[in-house]
């Protein structure tokens, strides 16, 4: 009987390790993020039309470090060829990147308002994306590690105006 038990105890602890991949996803950072914020930027396309910049909130990236965002910012600027730069709303009001005749941005602006990292190196991400106050959407972004590899597992528009 209580070989049985010895067994089972076996059993258990091997299925247990074989979910743990080894990686630890505070330490890429910059890549996931990444990942996640492209997946936004890549909803709703007709957002990005004729946008001069990328404005990128990171003012709630608790967890990420200079170096992290330095990637995420070079990262987006090398894929989309324009200037990239970390911002807040308000920020890009006070640097007059706002066209108030317009009363929409010349650009888009990324913004992640909750991650959660979940068991078996999976995060999810609540994001959005904004030109104007009539061309915005959220976005919840599951990024998983498969393959060696990080990846937008599933993307799914949440809301639009």
């Amino acid at each position: 009987m209580r070989i049985k038990y010895y067994f089972v105890l076996f059993i258990l602890v091997g299925l247990l390790s074989a979910c743990n991949t080894g990686i630890e996803p505070k330490e890429h950072l910059g890549d996931i993020y990444s990942i996640a914020l492209d997946s936004i930027m890549k909803e709703d396309e007709g957002l990005n039309s004729n946008m001069q910049y990328i404005a990128i909130d990171m003012s709630n990236f608790e967890e990420v470090d200079e170096s992290d965002k330095k990637e995420i910012l070079n990262y987006f600027k090398e894929k989309y060829k324009v200037e990239v730069m970390d911002a807040t709303f308000e920020q890009l009001e006070e640097k007059g990147l706002y066209n108030s005749d317009m009363m929409s941005l010349d650009g888009v602006l990324l913004k992640i308002e909750k991650v959660d990292f979940k068991f078996n190196n999976k995060i999810l991400f609540e994001g959005s994306k904004y030109r104007s106050g009539l061309g915005a959407i959220g976005v919840e972004v599951k990024v998983h590690y498969q393959d060696n590899k990080w990846k937008a597992k599933e993307v799914k528009m949440t809301w639009i105006s």
